[in-house]
């Protein structure tokens, strides 16, 4: 090859790299020219740049005025078994996890020795019963006085007292059910020596249950005796229904808020004391209340306004709340059914600006 031919390639390679590189940067200019051309037609109308919202419809519902709090459920009634006496256990006789009524005899401990006090007790009842008798029939003859009489009557009365003092010490060795209930897990065995002082089961009536929670001070002269509650518990999605049946009278000093206990029907078992309870109270029902999303409310030097839209332009509304949600807040004046409330570019809008509706939520 000559110089000649291989200076014609080396200069045709050379354009066609050049093309290569500029021939991708002149269509990307070109068509962002386009995009701008037809964005500008898109966003202007009027001769105005018109800012892109988003707008939700405002539409009366249904809305629970209620408080929600969170509490504990408890046992209607709960007791510690324990012996008024010290002493070795000879008999148990309930079963763990079992049913029993009020009066069962539940443990029994060792009163051997208080039988045999009984059982002389009661032969001394006998003689001292003799006496009086004979000493009685003696008194209608005239052959005694008075006082020997009443002297063999105290005797046979010291000695029903001290019988009666013997079966109470023996009642102390049963240890009895105090109310119908549910008696969990023992802690003592047949042959354990036991003192006041040791725990032998618990006994627990789950039906009905209790519910402890409370509520902030505000709402002291609106909850009363009587109101229902609705509340679930931690592993169920059932909701039980109870009802407010004390109210404690002082307002806690620490966190400012008021003490109450519920009573529910538990007919099934369902709800375990010491489970945790999520409390709702539903104080009133509105029905026709005009809720809007949270984000939607600007604060103002006045109080609170919103922005809607109207006619193509943005409107700057005062508005007075009521009951706030989760996610939702209530408006009492201000806003009517059907106006188009602006929830995003809340930063940049300006009353009268020329606003466009990208997004309509319901």
């Amino acid at each position: 090859m000559n110089k000649s031919t291989k200076r014609i390639v080396i200069a045709a390679a050379a354009i066609l790299i050049i093309l290569i590189i500029i021939l991708p940067k002149m269509s990307f200019l070109k068509g962002e020219a386009k995009t701008k051309g037809a964005g500008s037609a898109e966003g202007k109308r009027g001769g105005r740049m018109h800012l892109a919202v988003e707008g939700f419809v405002v539409m009366p519902g249904k809305l629970n005025d209620r408080i929600v709090s969170n509490g504990t459920v408890l046992a209607n009634e709960e007791v510690q078994l324990k012996s008024e006496v010290s002493g070795k256990i000879t008999k148990i006789l309930f079963k763990e996890g079992s049913y029993v009524r009020k009066g069962t005899l539940l443990v029994k401990i060792n009163d051997a020795d208080l039988q045999a006090q009984l059982a002389k007790a009661n032969y001394k009842l006998q003689l001292a019963k003799d006496r009086e008798y004979r000493q009685k029939m003696m008194l209608k003859r005239e052959a005694i006085s008075q006082e020997e009489y009443e002297a063999a009557l105290n005797e046979l009365q010291t000695q029903q007292a001290d019988i009666q003092l013997i079966k109470a010490q023996i009642d102390k060795t049963e240890i009895r059910a105090p109310f119908n209930g549910i008696i969990g897990l023992k802690s003592v065995s047949v042959g354990s020596f036991i003192s006041p002082t040791d725990k032998i089961a618990t006994l627990q009536e789950i039906n009905p249950v209790k519910v402890d929670f409370s509520i902030p001070e505000k709402y002291y002269n609106t909850v009363k005796t009587g109101t229902q509650i609705n509340f679930k518990v931690q592993g169920s999605e059932k909701v039980f229904n109870g009802k407010i049946y004390a109210v404690e009278p002082k307002i806690d000093q620490n966190s400012r808020s008021l003490q109450i206990r519920a009573l529910c029907r538990n007919d099934r078992s369902e709800i375990y004391p010491g489970s945790f309870a999520n409390i709702e109270i539903v104080l009133r029902e509105i029905s026709n209340a005009l809720m809007i999303p949270t984000q939607a409310l600007v604060p103002d030097f006045k109080g609170q306004k919103v922005f809607i839209a109207k006619n193509g332009k943005a409107l700057s509304v005062p508005v007075n709340t009521g009951i706030r949600q989760e996610s939702t807040i209530q408006i009492t004046d201000g806003l009517s059914q059907g106006d188009t409330l602006i929830t995003t570019g809340l930063l940049q809008l300006r009353p009268n600006m020329p606003v466009r509706i990208s997004k309509v939520n319901q």
